[in-house]
C-alpha cells in the first residue's frame, strides 16, 4: 500500500512549510514557502549562517553595504535561491509585513525582491511574491500580476478576501486552517468531527467558490495542526505542510480519499453576500470588520510577521556590531 503522502500527491501539489534546507532536501516537496518566521529560524541556525554572509555580499555588490533593509531583502532571496536548488517548483518570498497597508510600498518592495532574484540568476517564473491579503496587498498584487510578477496572497481567513484576491488575478492564495481552528477553540468550540473544523470548512468554501466561478487562482491550504486536517482537504490545489506532518503522512499507509475535486464543482451563482464582480474597497473593508475571526487573525498575523522581521533585522545588526 502506498503512503498517504503518495496518495495525496496524486491530486494535490505538496509544498514544504519550512526554511530548513536539509529537511527540504530530505522531504523533496514540489514547492516551498518562506515567511519572516521561517527566515528568522534559518538565520539563527548555525548551518545557514553562510547565507547571511552571502546576503551581505550581494547588498555590498549592489552598492548598499550596511543598509539593513537591503541586507534583509537579500537574505530572503539568497534563502529562496537555496531552497530552489532542492525543489523542482516554486518558492514564495514575502514582502515586509509592515508594508501591508501601503500598496505603492508593497509594489516597490516586490520589484526590489525580483531584481535581487535576477542578480542571483533565478528565473522569475519560479518565484511567488507573498503579501498579506489586505485591501492594499490585493491591489498591489493586481499591479504586479499585470507586470508579470506572480503573487501569493497570504493570511486569508474569509471568502471575501479569497474572492477579491482571485478577481485581482492573484496566482495563489493561502487560506489558514489551523489559526482559524485555534480562534474558535479558544472561544469554546469543541470539534468532535473533522468536518466540523471551521478551518477545514473555510478552505472548502473558498475552493468551491473560486472553482464554481471559473477563477484560476490556486488555492493552497496552510497552517495545519494535525494530519486529519490535511486529509480532509485532499484534492485542494496545493497544501503547504510542516516537515513533521509530511513525515507522519509518509509513514501512514492507510487509505486516503479525495475530498476536493474541481471537476465536480458546480458553477456558482453570485449571491447577496458575494457579488458577481470583485468587492469594492468599502464592501471589502466592511466584510472584514463584520467578521471578528478574519479581522482578528489578519491583524494578528501581520503583527507576528512584522515582529519576526524586526527580530531578523536585530540579528543582522548584532552580528554586524560583533564583526
Amino acid at each position: 500500500m502506498i503512503s498517504k503522502r503518495q496518495q495525496l500527491e496524486q491530486w494535490t501539489t505538496v509544498v514544504a512549510d519550512t526554511g530548513d534546507l536539509e529537511r527540504i532536501a530530505e522531504l523533496r516537496p514540489h514547492d516551498a514557502t518562506t515567511n519572516p518566521s521561517l527566515l528568522l529560524a534559518a538565520a539563527r541556525d548555525e548551518r545557514y549562517r553562510h547565507l547571511l554572509d552571502q546576503a551581505r555580499e550581494l547588498a555590498r555588490e549592489l552598492g548598499h553595504e550596511g543598509d539593513l533593509t537591503w541586507c534583509t531583502d537579500a537574505f530572503a532571496c539568497v534563502a529562496g535561491q537555496a531552497v530552489l536548488s532542492h525543489i523542482p517548483g516554486l518558492v514564495s518570498t514575502e514582502v515586509d509585513a509592515r508594508l501591508s497597508f501601503d500598496t505603492a510600498a508593497t509594489v516597490a518592495k516586490a520589484r526590489r525582491l525580483m531584481a535581487l532574484y535576477r542578480e542571483l540568476e533565478v528565473p522569475a517564473e519560479r518565484v511567488l511574491i507573498k503579501a498579506a491579503a489586505t485591501w492594499e496587498g490585493i491591489q498591489a498584487a493586481r499591479i504586479l500580476e499585470e507586470e508579470g510578477v506572480r503573487c501569493n496572497l497570504t493570511l486569508v481567513f474569509s471568502a471575501e478576501q479569497a474572492l477579491a484576491a482571485a478577481e485581482a488575478g492573484a496566482t495563489l492564495i493561502s487560506p489558514f486552517v489551523g489559526r482559524i481552528q485555534d480562534w474558535h477553540v479558544k472561544r469554546g468550540l469543541e470539534i468532535t468531527d473533522i468536518n466540523q473544523d471551521p478551518g477545514v470548512q473555510s478552505v472548502r468554501e473558498i475552493f468551491h467558490l473560486l472553482k464554481g466561478r471559473g477563477l484560476d487562482t490556486i488555492v493552497m491550504g496552510a497552517s495545519f495542526r494535525n494530519a486529519a486536517q490535511i486529509e480532509a482537504l485532499a484534492g485542494c490545489d496545493r497544501l503547504t505542510i510542516s516537515p513533521a506532518l509530511l513525515g507522519e503522512l509518509a509513514e501512514d499507509d492507510g487509505a486516503l480519499s479525495r475530498c476536493l475535486d474541481p471537476d465536480t464543482v458546480a458553477p456558482a451563482e453570485p449571491d447577496g453576500a458575494l457579488p458577481a464582480r470583485a468587492l469594492n474597497e468599502a464592501r471589502f473593508r466592511w466584510s472584514l470588520n463584520d467578521n471578528p475571526m478574519a479581522c482578528d487573525l489578519l491583524s494578528d498575523g501581520i503583527r507576528r510577521f512584522a515582529a519576526d522581521q524586526r527580530a531578523l533585522e536585530s540579528l543582522l545588526t548584532a552580528e554586524d556590531i560583533a564583526a
